[in-house]
């Protein structure tokens, strides 16, 4: 069988998004034939990407990517034309909130398009801590929405139970397949590096977002009572909030060093983790959460919110789950790992990426899209 499957997403090139695209496309079975349609241009970017834009660029016999310019009419009917020209088994759309979504949703409404299913992933956007945020206008928005997504019998991707209870809890209709492994993962935890006397180390690896809720982070870290150091990595995606957190970062108490570090590259991820005793990540809502796994298997116990997946193998992995996740109740938690010797936060990391073994022999999943495939029939 083949299948032909519209893949949509913005920022293909950069950004975390990039990897689970690239591993999907990757491990596609033989018999699919995807071609993944992205903006041309990386996210808040004026420019495009050089001698991309407007392009169908072939990368194998199983997929091609098109580089779409949102306001170039001629990309469109490019597009329209390369869309026509096959038929189409599958569109997958990641995202409720994207035009990259509601765009090819609404040509299939009108019968611009005709395919035989599609499928959508909202990536996290319906946990409680997502529509939190601008709650009125999304609200709005799915109400408005909800009866077309049904009427067109849309079926949907959760990357986890936690993820699928979440979109029953807005949409009690919903035909939901469960599949999460979208990135690579490690198979085998890596080396560790040996723990070390002194001052506990934190890290925040992530997107400085309100969900990811590194204000939270840094009022947990200014409550502590006992001498800690903090690394921030990740790209600042909201000013106004970077400024709050640069505000909360200059008032430090002085047995608290913060620095930011700036971004990491995908390769640069697990060797930066492997370095600090914990993972401080309050986030506020994760449908998956392979950063938390990337720690684990970097040997850093991870210190969380209750609002991912992993709340079992986090409090196993030699970290701690904090419920709720106040920056007071953080700050007692990392005086509680300050506190352990050396010996002892080198056991916590063997632990964690012990933990992360067993975890890891257990999950196999198809690709997503060759489970959309199946899902849909």
């Amino acid at each position: 069988m083949v299948a032909t499957a519209r893949v949509f997403e913005p920022g293909f090139r950069g950004g975390g998004p990039i990897r689970s695209l690239r591993f999907i496309l990757d491990t596609l079975p033989d018999d699919l034939d995807v071609t993944l349609i992205t903006a041309d241009r990386d996210l808040s970017s004026p420019a495009p990407y050089p001698e991309l834009s407007g392009r169908l660029v072939r990368r194998d016999d199983r997929s091609a990517v098109f580089y779409l310019g949102l306001s170039a009419l001629r990309h469109w009917v490019r597009l329209v034309r390369h869309i026509r020209s096959r038929p189409v088994d599958l569109i997958y759309v990641n995202s409720l909130w994207s035009l990259f979504s509601v765009l090819p949703i609404l040509a299939v409404a009108l019968r611009l398009v005709r395919v035989r299913a599609i499928m959508l992933a909202p990536r996290g956007e319906l946990s409680p801590g997502a529509l939190a945020i601008k709650s009125r206008k999304k609200r709005l928005f799915l109400a408005v929405w909800a009866p077309l997504l049904r009427r067109l019998d849309v079926r949907w991707q959760a990357c986890s139970w936690l993820e699928e209870n979440q979109i029953r809890a807005n949409f009690p209709w919903a035909h939901i397949m469960v599949n999460g492994n979208e990135c690579p993962i490690p198979d085998h935890p890596a080396p560790q590096v040996v723990a070390h006397d002194g001052p506990l180390r934190l890290v925040f690896v992530g997107r400085i977002s309100p969900m990811k809720n590194l204000t939270t982070a840094l009022e947990a870290v200014a409550g502590a009572t006992r001498p800690l150091e903090f690394d921030i990595f990740g790209p600042q995606e909201d000013e106004q909030y970077w400024a709050s957190c640069r505000r909360l970062i200059d008032a430090m108490p002085g047995h608290v060093r913060v620095r930011y570090r700036g971004e990491l590259a995908a390769d640069e991820v697990m060797p930066t983790f492997s370095g600090y005793d914990a993972f401080l990540f309050p986030t506020l809502g994760e449908n998956y959460g392979h950063v938390i796994l990337e720690s684990l298997a970097s040997g850093c116990p991870v210190v969380c919110s209750d609002a991912t997946p992993f709340s079992e193998l986090i409090a196993d992995g030699g970290g701690a789950v904090v419920r709720p996740a106040s920056a007071a109740a953080l700050s007692r938690a990392l005086d509680r790992l300050a506190d352990r010797s050396a010996g002892e936060r080198a056991e916590a990391k063997e632990i964690a990426a012990r933990r992360y073994r067993l975890w890891r022999q257990q999950v196999r999943e198809l690709n997503v899209l060759d489970h959309a495939r199946q899902f849909c029939g």
